[in-house]
């Protein structure tokens, strides 16, 4: 099968090329799919896409009147796909559902030791040897409250590791997992009352109508003054503007962020030499209590196989015409 890859990073070609082992013959080219680079997509069976793709109505039209019939995204999350179009015009996609939920949880966690701890002011002040202590104390995680909002496979994995630490446990999902109340005593509470509760705030849900902007400015009023907030899950789960005056407020006394809701277009490149002109990104990072990384948390040995394995895996089933457990879509029913 011939599969154009967008949005291919240097780190990932390798995996890819292992998992692939010459089966099916892959492009990588460095542009991200959009409407106007559709067209790269022609003469190719299938292609492959990221995150910050965009697989919109128009693109897929395109693509469909390009000759393409699959899309292997390489990522979990697919709210930058219009299933709905795909399915009406017979393209079938597919995802990566489960690649390590221990990449993201551990990488939470990193977010909230590193801002508890201070640990980049700290280590600013050291290379310039400044030892000074002040303003640097922290919290023991010890007997604090974590809510987790979304206990999915990544939530679950935070759940053990905040247990590890000896944290009471709150959690928030339509669909709860009862061996995490059992085994790790998490309790499950409505959105409100988490809020109310919790010394720390983990995000692991993904993005639909139901979560888009989910921390406002109604749910921030709810929250602990000085909450730590953590986001490994979509930027625009979370409402950026709220967000900002809630740390200036000090209601949010710190905000680890691996994503956010402005991130297309600017994350995954190098800005240095001409920095985005995006207030709320230049506000957040002017803070000292706040600390963003760039969408890299699936960033892992381990995640780049797994993920390059199911992706080859989606391609290997649609060669061979079957159907592969992870498709998104169902071509001839209607989403």
């Amino acid at each position: 099968m011939k599969v154009v890859v967008f949005s291919s990073k240097d780190f990932e070609i390798p995996y890819l090329e292992e998992a692939n082992k010459g089966r099916h013959q892959l492009t990588f080219i460095k542009e991200s799919l959009s409407s106007k680079t559709a067209i790269k997509a022609v003469g190719y069976d299938a292609i492959s896409i990221f995150s910050a793709d965009d697989a919109c109505f128009n693109t897929i039209e395109k693509l469909r009147d390009f000759g393409v019939k699959f899309i292997a995204l390489r990522s979990a999350g697919y709210d930058n796909v219009s299933l709905r179009t795909a399915t009406r015009l017979g393209l079938k996609v597919a995802n990566v559902p489960e690649y390590s939920p221990n990449a993201i949880a551990e990488h939470a966690v990193a977010l909230l030791l590193a801002v508890n701890r201070k640990l980049i002011v700290s280590n600013q002040r050291v290379k310039y040897f400044n030892f000074n202590l002040n303003n640097l104390v922290g919290f023991d995680l010890k007997n604090k409250t974590v809510g987790i909002i979304g206990t999915g496979r990544i939530g679950a994995v935070m759940t053990k590791i905040m247990h590890g630490f000896g944290c009471n446990i709150l959690g928030y999902d339509l669909d709860q997992n009862q061996e995490l109340v059992t085994k790790y005593n998490l309790r499950y509470t409505t959105l409100k009352e988490l809020c109310a509760e919790a010394d720390i705030i983990s995000l692991h849900v993904p993005l639909n109508t139901a979560t888009h902007q989910l921390i406002n400015e109604d749910l921030i009023y709810e929250m602990k003054d000085g909450v730590i907030l953590i986001n490994t899950a979509r930027g625009a789960v979370i409402n950026t503007e709220a967000v900002i005056e809630g740390l200036k407020n000090r209601k949010i006394g710190a905000l680890g962020m691996d994503v956010y809701e402005n991130e297309k277009g600017v994350f995954f490149s190098d800005h240095s030499l001409n920095i985005p002109d995006d207030d709320l990104l230049i506000a957040l990072n002017a803070r000292p209590n706040v600390l963003i990384t760039g969408h890299h948390a699936f960033l892992t040995e381990e995640a780049l196989t797994s993920i390059a394995e199911a992706t080859i895996y989606n391609l290997d089933c649609w060669m061979a015409k079957k159907d592969t457990e992870n498709e998104l879509t169902k071509v001839g029913k209607t989403i």
